[in-house]
């Protein structure tokens, strides 16, 4: 039987007297002890003089290989992580760095469950983020999936009740900025169990967002946020009133029918990156972010006015996963991830070159979907497909409306739609592959 000789030691900040006999008599027995500073001078007094002591602030990928040579020269180690190592700690990392065989793992109480206790509250049911990472500044709309913020915002947006770890600059204040600048408000409270196991420990129950933006809470510490569910919304095919459009003049909007088909033909995954070429006032995009809920929306639009409508159409239905551009297409394209599927609504005249890029772009068995009125249009982007060698289809959708007529109703045709959609062939495939 192989002997175990990494121990990782979950440790809270009442430090050695808060350790189980079992972590103490591993510390003791280790050769090397690996820690943050700050963890490493709580049990160092009561450690054999003999144990060499390494601190991993700033060198976390230095640590497997520091328990390798270690391990080389007879040593057991010992790695201090704070609460359950495997609750977004160190745990993860390093059995994947050096595999499970010799790793024993010994938590204490993860943080949050000692936040949520001292909160008084059940934390079966919550969900689990962190933002302690490195500085990510203010939260705006429209963020992208790099901001350090950028998965907690996006946890509340799916869970009501949301437990998070921070960091000294991704604070609560920050926190409860960025969740305001959501389009969060009366709805949501945060909770802050701040320097937990010290003799200065500090609880902040229920918070309302503003408060907790205005103030400064002391560090180390976890935050709770909790909403109220809003009212059950469709997931898709919203009222086309529902969203904010040109005005005096109504209509820059993919009507539902074919916004619904179009979607539909997208072939949308919950983690699916999307393009929207032509947003207009974002109708499609923006239900494809509540689809592609673990993915992101890229939309472009070159009208102001229709950006703007846009942007608050994106506020209203709080959605932070998209990230509108007010320019030109292809300007900016040349930036976002590879799609999954791309939607094109308007071509501002660049039609055949954006039909291209997308084809080049796209990820395997991604799709190409387009919205088109005008039969020169219409003809354009079936020859540039052509000549590509891509696989697509057409879908003719006439759709008409009841409308009342004194005391009886009528249908109302809509203007008809081609629903064109494009994949790459085999072939296309196979030669981005080899690029």
């Amino acid at each position: 039987m192989q002997t175990e000789t990494l121990h990782i030691i979950g440790i809270l900040d009442d430090g050695w007297a808060g350790l189980a006999d079992a972590a103490r008599q591993r510390l003791a027995g280790c050769g090397m002890v690996i820690g943050a500073a700050r963890t490493l001078a709580l049990v160092a007094p009561f450690l054999p003089e003999s144990t060499v002591l390494r601190d991993m602030d700033g060198a976390l990928s230095k640590v497997p290989s520091w328990v390798r040579d270690a391990q080389a020269d007879g040593l057991a180690v010992a790695v201090l992580a704070t609460g359950d190592p495997l609750c977004h700690g160190i745990a993860a990392f390093l059995i994947g760095k050096l595999g499970a065989a010799q790793v024993a793992v010994h938590p204490a109480p993860s943080t949050i469950q000692l936040a949520c206790a001292r909160l008084k509250k059940p934390w079966q049911d919550i969900a689990i983020a962190s933002c302690h990472s490195a500085d990510a500044g203010e939260w705006a709309a429209g963020a992208t999936p790099d901001h350090g913020l950028y998965k907690l915002v996006r946890a509340v947006a799916e869970h009501p009740r949301v437990a998070a770890f921070t960091g000294p600059d991704n604070s609560p204040d920050r926190i409860a900025r960025a969740l305001l600048a959501a389009g969060y408000g009366e709805d949501t409270r945060i909770s802050v169990a701040a320097r937990l196991c010290l003799a200065d420990e500090a609880v902040f129950a229920d918070l309302p967002l503003a408060d907790a933006a205005a103030m400064r809470f002391p560090d180390p510490n976890i935050v709770v946020i909790e909403r109220t569910p809003a009212e059950r919304r469709a997931l898709f095919g919203f009222d086309d009133g529902d969203y904010v459009q040109r005005q005096p003049e109504k209509g820059l909007i993919t009507k539902l029918e074919a916004r619904a088909v179009s979607l539909a033909k997208l072939g949308l995954a919950a983690d699916s990156i999307v393009w929207d070429i032509g947003a207009g006032s974002g109708s499609v995009g923006l239900e494809a972010s509540r689809i592609a809920r673990h993915g992101h929306v890229w939309a472009i639009e070159k009208n102001e006015a229709d950006a703007a409508n846009a942007r608050e159409n994106a506020r209203r239905l709080r959605a932070d996963n998209y990230t509108l551009a007010h320019a030109k297409a292809p300007a900016a394209l040349d930036t976002w991830p590879d799609p999954d599927a791309v939607f094109i609504g308007g071509s501002g005249g660049e039609l055949a070159e954006l039909i291209l890029l997308a084809l080049q772009r796209l990820r395997p068995d991604g799709r190409l979907v387009m919205n088109f009125v005008t039969l020169e249009n219409l003809a354009t982007a079936t020859t540039v497909l052509a000549v590509a060698g891509a696989v697509w289809d057409v879908t003719q959708l006439s759709a008409a409306r009841s409308q009342p007529i004194l005391d009886m109703h009528r249908l109302a045709a809509q203007n008809p739609v081609w629903i064109v959609c494009a994949r790459k062939s085999v072939a296309q495939t196979e030669a981005d592959t080899d690029d």
